[in-house]
C-alpha cells in the first residue's frame, strides 16, 4: 500500500498529519497484524477509489503478510488519522477504533475474521478533527474506556493562504490561525454502549491541540492518569482523582512547559520507566530546534532531563512524531524510538533543515544518558507502532511514511541478551490486563512496565510486556499488579519465551 495524504498543492493542514499504525493480534493466532490509516481525495474528504483505503495486514508467521481488509470489512471511509486497538467488550478479540477529521469509526471483532461497524450502537463517532485514541480502564471496572485526542476546528472551505505569494511557494499554516478542541472521554457501560463522561470528568473543560498522548499512573495511587501533548500550547496532565474525575495538573506537576518555560509543538508520547526506579516518566516528541523533551518522575512531579541526557543535543535537527520507550536491545534498559519527517514539504525554502529526515534510536547507556543512532532512509515518517513481529524476543516497528509505502524495520540488535515477555489476560480486570504494572526481579536488578497500547501518535502497540534481561537468563520474581487490586507471583521463570498469565479471581465480565 501507499499512504497517500490527498495532497494537491493547496497546503491543507490535515495533509502533513496523518497516518497512524495499530499493531494487534486480531485473528488470535499469537502472531501480531498491522492495521494502517489512510488519507482520501482533497478538498472533499471522500474516499473514491481503493488506493486510499485503510489497510489490514495478516502475519503469515513466515515473514510475509496477507492483505486482508476487504475480507475483515475495515477499509474505512474518509480521512484517517490515527487508530486505537483493544477489546472494548471483553469477547476476548482485538477491536479497532479509527480516528478521523469529522468522523470517527468503532470496528468490532466477530471473531470469525471480519468485523462490524458498531460506531452508531456504542455512541463513539465523535466529531471534529480527531487525531488519536487510546484504551484505558481509568474506572477500574473491568471495562475498557475510550480517551480520544482532537486537535482544531478546520474546514477545507475556509483555508487560509500561508507562505510567500511573491515568492511563488505556499507552506501549511502555524497552528495559531486555528481554534483548539476539547478532548473526549467515553466511559464504557458495559452493554456494547459508551457515554460521553468529557463534561463531567473535567476533560472537556480544557481545550488544546492535542496530538499524542499516553497513559500512566505518575503519582503511584494505583489509578491510570493521562498525559496530553499539545501543538504550541501547555501540554496536560490528567490527575484521575478517582472518583470519575481527572485534575489538570501539568504545570505543577512541571510538564506543561520544557526548561526554558516554552509551549513546544508535543507530538507524540510514552509514559514509562526509563531508570528503572519504579516511576514512570514521559517522553516526547516536537519540531526541529525545540528538541525531543524527557520528563523524569521524582515523585509525584518531573525533572526536564533532555539536556542532560543527552536527548537534547541528539534530536535538535529533527521534527519527531510517534514513538516508543522499549528496550530494543535487551540489555535491561529502555530505549526511545522517534519517526521523524519535517512538518512543511519544502522547509529547505525557509530553513537549513531538510523535509525528508532520518528515524532516530536513542540508546539509553544506563547512567542516565542516551547515545543517539540515526537509522539509515529519509521520507516523511509518521506514524510508528511496536511489536515482536517475528516473536524472536527482539521488538520491531512498523513506521508510516507519507506518499510512500510504510516502513518494516526488524529488529536485528544485540549480543545474546535474554529477554522476557508476558501476555496477559483479565478476569476481574480488563480481559487485556491493560493498566497492569509489572515488576521483574533477577541479579542484576529490578524493571517495572505496564500494559498499555497507546503509544506514539495516533498509534497502537502490541499489548505485550517485555522486558530486556541483558545476561540474565532465570528470573526469580515476577510480580502484577492488575487493574482490579489483584497481586500475583510467578517465580523462578526461564527466560527467552513468552509467558500468558491468566488473572486469579472471578471470570472475566461480558458485556
Amino acid at each position: 500500500m501507499v499512504v497517500n495524504n490527498g495532497a494537491m498543492g493547496s497546503k491543507f493542514l490535515v495533509e502533513t498529519m496523518l497516518a497512524g499504525a495499530a499493531v494487534f493480534d486480531f485473528d488470535k493466532d499469537g502472531w501480531p497484524d498491522i492495521y494502517i490509516a489512510n488519507g482520501a481525495h482533497l478538498p472533499s474528504l471522500v474516499k473514491t477509489t481503493p488506493d486510499y483505503h485503510n489497510r489490514l495486514f495478516r502475519n503469515r508467521r513466515d515473514g510475509s503478510w496477507e492483505d486482508v481488509t476487504a475480507k475483515a470489512g475495515v477499509a474505512g471511509e474518509g480521512y484517517s488519522m490515527g487508530v486505537a486497538a483493544g477489546d472494548y467488550d471483553n469477547d476476548g478479540w482485538g477491536d479497532l477504533y479509527v480516528t478521523g477529521v469529522g468522523f470517527n469509526i468503532l470496528y468490532r471483532n466477530q471473531g470469525d475474521g471480519t468485523f462490524e461497524n458498531a460506531t452508531a450502537r456504542a455512541g463513539v463517532g465523535g466529531s471534529g478533527w480527531s487525531v488519536g485514541a487510546g484504551w484505558l480502564d481509568y474506572d477500574n471496572d473491568g471495562l475498557l474506556d475510550l480517551f480520544v485526542v482532537r486537535y482544531v476546528v478546520w474546514d477545507p472551505a475556509t483555508e487560509i493562504y500561508c507562505g510567500e505569494a511573491k515568492a511563488g511557494y505556499r507552506t501549511y499554516c502555524h497552528p495559531r490561525h486555528y481554534r483548539p478542541l476539547a478532548n473526549i472521554l467515553y466511559r464504557n457501560e458495559g452493554n456494547g454502549r459508551f457515554r460521553d463522561v468529557s463534561a463531567q470528568s473535567g476533560i472537556a473543560a480544557h481545550r488544546g491541540k492535542g496530538m499524542g498522548m499516553a497513559f500512566g499512573d505518575y503519582d503511584s495511587d494505583r489509578r491510570l492518569d493521562i498525559f496530553v501533548g499539545n501543538d504550541t500550547e501547555p501540554n496536560y496532565l490528567f490527575r484521575n482523582e478517582g472518583n470519575g474525575t481527572f485534575r489538570e495538573v501539568a504545570l505543577k506537576a512541571g510538564v506543561a512547559y520544557n526548561d526554558d518555560g516554552k509551549a513546544l509543538s508535543s507530538m507524540g508520547a510514552d509514559f514509562r520507566d526509563y531508570d528503572n526506579d519504579g516511576r514512570e516518566d514521559i517522553f516526547f516528541t516536537a519540531l526541529s530546534n525545540e528538541t525531543f523533551p524527557l520528563f523524569r518522575n521524582v515523585g509525584g512531579n518531573f525533572r526536564d532531563m533532555t539536556h542532560p541526557s543527552g536527548i537534547g543535543t541528539g534530536s535538535l535537527s529533527w521534527t519527531g512524531w510517534s514513538t516508543g520507550m522499549f528496550d530494543f536491545n535487551n540489555d535491561g534498559w529502555k530505549d526511545l524510538f522517534s519517526a521523524n519527517g519535517h512538518v512543511m514539504d519544502n522547509a529547505e525554502l525557509t530553513s537549513s533543515r531538510k523535509s525528508r529526515q532520518p528515524n532516530t534510536v536513542y540508546l539509553n547507556r544506563g547512567d542516565g544518558t542516551f547515545a543517539t543512532q540515526r537509522l539509515a532512509g529519509m521520507a516523511f515518517h509518521r506514524g510508528a507502532a511496536f511489536g515482536d513481529f517475528d516473536r524472536d524476543g527482539r521488538i520491531d516497528v512498523v513506521v508510516t511514511r507519507l506518499n510512500e509505502m510504510p516502513l518494516l524495520l526488524r529488529n536485528v540488535s544485540g549480543n545474546g541478551e535474554h529477554w522476557i515477555a508476558l501476555r496477559l489476560s483479565g478476569t476481574n480486570s480488563n480481559r487485556q490486563g491493560i493498566g497492569a504494572r509489572v515488576r521483574v526481579v533477577t541479579a542484576a536488578g529490578q524493571q517495572w512496565n505496564r500494559v498499555t497500547t497507546a503509544v506514539g501518535y495516533g498509534c497502537t502497540s502490541d499489548a505485550i510486556v517485555h522486558f530486556g534481561l541483558g545476561r540474565e537468563s532465570k528470573i526469580p520474581l515476577i510480580e502484577i499488579e492488575w487493574p482490579s487490586g489483584t497481586r500475583q507471583i510467578l517465580e523462578n521463570q526461564a527466560a527467552n519465551r513468552y509467558i500468558v498469565v491468566t488473572e486469579q479471581g472471578t471470570p472475566f465480565r461480558r458485556s
